[in-house]
């Protein structure tokens, strides 16, 4: 039988168009005798990672890794104070592998591998151009940054900027999915730089006075709105675009994914900060028992909304979030205190979760979400398969 590769390859070459293939798709589905692939065989309940390709993929992926990383030395030693160039090549490279490995073969791992690597040139590029653009003194400190306020426009521009452009290009040519992560990254960054300008002008104008030291703290904590708008903007084109593939099929449910991994932790972060009180300055975190209640309440939350839209790419940044502040706590903290820590708790529950999720993600979706969500909104969402 055909997979789905080579039919893709098809469409690729011109030879099928897209209403081909999938009619050919749905073809593949019937039975001799008519029944679905469901009613034959037993339905995949697992989120689907494709990310390895199989084993020659992993076999071309220490290729790409040993190719380049030879190059990269052979390169430093032509071309002693030739970043650019070392760039260019290592970008042209990775470009020309690509058309092969990823045009042609279609292999996951080692393609996701070919974009990081062209990523990186190009931020090398980048980071290049600016240098060559503002002249940074040699003792750099904050008021030395401030002094380039002028510069921080076009700054943010040709690194974020260029680097969402370098990933919508190399997208438009290959299309893998992890550049939508590095997009969003680069436009997170972006939203950052905007937020510490506009506050900066704000101070310098008089519209805001400036902080005293013992303020630091509630203007890092009032900061934490920028990765939390951020972090809901990715989400909602994370969900999106899983909307529009509910049987997680295309390249764009693919995408979905690598955005919901970058959505999760610059959600959870702030709203972990705001749920105990912690210190942003000095990382104290001592969670209370009202705390620890709110911290639940946001973890039922998280697991309602994975169990909706069926990401467990959603989910287990959050746990292992919480984890691992959990961890850090314990081996940082709970030396010196009496009684059951409340985070020691917090990480059973959370290891009883992902094992009981592990074992049972889609009967959990059909207990939990089919119950409390209307049809018309289960329609919507993709289906529970068990």
């Amino acid at each position: 039988m055909i997979d789905d590769v080579t039919l893709d390859r098809a469409v690729n070459a011109g030879i099928l168009d897209a209403a081909q293939r999938d009619a050919l798709l749905a073809m593949a589905g019937q039975g001799r005798d008519g029944q679905t692939l469901e009613e034959t065989t037993a339905p995949s309940v697992d989120d689907q990672m494709r990310l390895v390709g199989g084993g020659n993929d992993i076999f071309v992926t220490v290729g790409v890794t040993l190719l380049f990383a030879g190059a990269l030395f052979a390169l430093r030693s032509v071309f002693v104070e030739g970043n650019t160039a070392i760039a260019v090549a290592i970008a042209l490279g990775s470009w020309v592998v690509a058309e092969i490995v990823t045009r042609q073969k279609r292999m996951r791992l080692s393609s996701t591998l070919l974009a990081l690597i062209f990523m990186a040139a190009a931020l090398s590029l980048l980071i290049e151009a600016v240098m060559n653009r503002v002249n940074l003194p040699g003792d750099l400190n904050a008021f030395a940054l401030l002094a380039l306020r002028s510069e921080a426009g076009p700054v943010g521009l040709i690194l974020g900027g260029g680097l969402i452009a370098a990933a919508g290009l190399y997208f438009f040519r290959f299309k893998v999915p992890i550049l939508a992560g590095v997009a969003a990254i680069a436009a997170t960054g972006l939203a950052f730089l905007g937020a510490v300008v506009f506050y900066h002008d704000q101070m310098v104008s008089g519209a805001v006075a400036a902080p005293l030291p013992e303020q630091l703290a509630d203007i890092l904590a009032n900061a934490l709105a920028v990765p939390l708008v951020c972090g809901l903007a990715i989400f909602l084109v994370a969900v999106w675009l899983d909307l529009r593939d509910r049987e997680r099929q295309t390249v764009w449910s693919d995408c979905a994914f690598w955005l919901h991994v970058v959505s999760a932790p610059l959600l959870v972060h702030p709203l972990f900060i705001l749920a105990t009180g912690q210190e942003v300055l000095s990382g104290q975190i001592e969670p209370g028992l009202s705390a620890s209640v709110l911290l639940g309440l946001m973890m039922a939350v998280f697991v309602l909304v994975a169990l909706a839209i069926d990401r467990r790419s959603l989910l287990a940044p959050t746990l292992a979030y919480f984890g691992s502040v959990g961890i850090y706590y314990l081996v940082n903290g709970a030396a010196n205190t009496t009684g059951i820590p409340p985070f020691a708790l917090i990480l059973i529950a959370i290891g009883a979760m992902v094992i009981l999720f592990g074992a049972g993600w889609q009967r959990i979706r059909r207990l939990i979400i089919r119950p409390i969500l209307p049809t018309s909104v289960l329609d919507r969402l993709p289906p529970i398969k068990a």
